[in-house]
C-alpha cells in the first residue's frame, strides 16, 4: 500500500565511524542511497531495519519507527520491511517455494498484515520454473530474485536493497535490474536502494541521496542531480549526465542495433529486446559527447545530434568547458577543453552538432 513519505535522521557512532545525516523520502518509486564504499550508506539502511543503533527519528507515512527523544523504537522484527541483502540469503534446506512461504508466515506473525499473494509474487519475478528448485543449484540471479520475492511476500511498507547486484557477474547484474524495473512499474512499494554503481543507479533512481563520510552532501530528482554542473560520481571523476525519452521505431538485428526516434532526430543503441513503439530512457554522459560547427564526414560515430549551444560553464582550475546544447526535445551536456571551445570559437546560441560517442539503455518507460 502506498504511504505518504519517509523521514529519516541518524546520528551517532558505528565503530568508531560518525553519522550524522537527515534525508526526506518519496512515498513512491525508488531512492537511492549514492557513495562510495565506507561512505555510511550500509549503515544508514541498517538503522532504518532497526539492526544499528543510532539516536534519531524514523517516520514512514503516519507511523514512528524510532524517536529517540520520546523513547520510541520499534523493534525490528516488528519494522514491516524487506530486506535484500549484497548476498541472497536463503536457506539451503528449503526449496524456492518452501523460502518465499517463509516470507509470507513472517508478515502475518510480525505485522498481522495481509501477505502478498503467491501467484501474484511468483508471476511477477517470473520464478514458475524454479519453485521447486534448491537454492544452490540457481544462478546468483536466479538467487537474487527469490531473495526479492521473500521480501515482498512480507507485505512491507519499505523496500531495503543493499548493492543487491555486487555480488552478481554482468548476466544476472542485466537480469535482476530488469526484474527491479518490473517492480517500480508494477508496485506501489518505495524502495530504497544503497549503491556505489553509478550506472545502476543513473538507471534505476527517482530520487538521490549523496553521502560521504556519513553526511549528506546532496539530496534531490536523481535527473536533477545527474545533470548538475557541480556533480562528481564518488571516485572523483566529474561525471555530467543526462536521461532522455526516446522511442523504438525499429531494428537491425543483423547489425545488433536498435534505432530510436529522439525528438525529431534519430539515433541507434546496441539492441534491446523492445516493440515498436515502445518509451525507453537513455543517458547520454558529457564526456561522450564532442561537438562541431559544421556536420562531420566520413565518420564512423553514427549519433550526431542537431542543436544550439544554450550554456556554458568553466570549472576552475579544469581545462574543460561544460556546453549544453539544445536539441529540441531536452538538452545534452558536452565536456570540452577551453582551447578547443577558443579554436572553435563556440559561444551561447551557435548552432552545432553533438556527436555522441556512446548512449547507453537506461530502462523502459521514460
Amino acid at each position: 500500500m502506498a504511504i505518504k513519505g519517509i523521514s529519516a535522521a541518524f546520528r551517532g557512532n558505528n565503530r568508531g565511524f560518525e553519522v550524522d545525516l537527515a534525508f526526506e523520502m518519496p512515498h513512491e518509486g525508488i531512492t537511492a542511497l549514492f557513495g562510495a564504499s565506507g561512505s555510511g550508506k550500509t549503515t544508514i539502511l541498517r538503522a532504518i531495519a532497526g539492526l544499528q543503533s543510532l539516536d534519531g527519528r524514523l517516520q514512514v507515512g503516519a507511523d514512528v519507527w524510532q524517536d529517540s527523544t520520546e523513547n520510541i523504537f520499534l523493534p525490528p522484527h516488528e519494522r514491516p520491511v524487506g530486506y535484500v541483502f549484497q548476498e541472497a540469503s536463503l536457506f539451503p534446506h528449503l526449496s524456492v517455494e518452501q523460502n518465499i512461504r517463509y516470507g509470507l508466515n513472517r508478515a502475518v506473525k510480525a505485522t498481522g498484515n495481509a501477505p502478498m499473494a503467491l501467484d501474484d509474487i511468483v508471476s511477477l519475478l517470473k520464478l514458475e520454473k524454479l519453485m521447486h528448485r534448491a537454492p544452490n543449484g540457481l544462478s546468483g540471479g536466479e538467487r537474487q530474485r527469490v531473495a526479492l520475492a521473500r521480501a515482498l511476500a512480507r507485505a512491507p511498507k519499505l523496500l531495503l536493497l543493499d548493492e543487491p547486484l555486487s555480488a552478481l557477474d554482468a548476466a544476472g547484474r542485466q537480469e535482476v535490474l530488469a526484474h527491479l524495473e518490473d517492480l517500480h512499474r508494477e508496485l506501489a512499494i518505495p524502495m530504497l536502494y544503497v549503491s556505489h554503481d553509478f550506472a545502476e543507479v543513473a538507471r534505476l533512481a527517482d530520487h538521490l541521496v549523496l553521502v560521504s563520510n556519513g553526511r549528506k552532501q546532496a539530496e534531490g530528482p536523481a535527473r536533477k542531480l545527474f545533470e548538475s554542473l557541480d556533480f562528481q560520481a564518488p571516485d572523483g571523476r566529474f561525471e555530467t549526465s543526462v536521461v532522455l525519452n526516446a522511442t523504438v521505431t525499429g531494428h537491425n538485428r543483423d547489425a545488433f542495433i536498435t534505432r530510436l526516434r529522439l525528438g525529431e532526430q534519430a539515433v541507434t543503441i546496441p539492441l534491446v529486446e523492445a516493440k515498436e513503439g515502445d518509451a525507453v530512457s537513455l543517458r547520454l554522459r558529457a564526456r561522450d559527447v564532442a561537438l562541431a560547427t559544421k556536420r562531420p564526414e566520413a565518420i564512423s560515430i553514427r549519433n550526431i545530434l542537431e542543436g544550439t549551444i544554450s550554456d556554458i560553464h568553466t570549472h576552475p582550475a579544469s581545462c574543460l568547458a561544460e556546453v549544453q546544447v539544445d536539441i529540441g526535445c531536452g538538452h545534452i551536456r558536452a565536456q570540452v577543453t577551453l582551447d578547443a571551445m577558443a579554436d572553435l570559437g563556440l559561444k551561447v546560441g551557435d548552432p552545432v552538432f553533438a556527436l555522441v560517442k556512446s548512449m547507453s539503455f537506461d530502462g523502459f518507460g521514460g
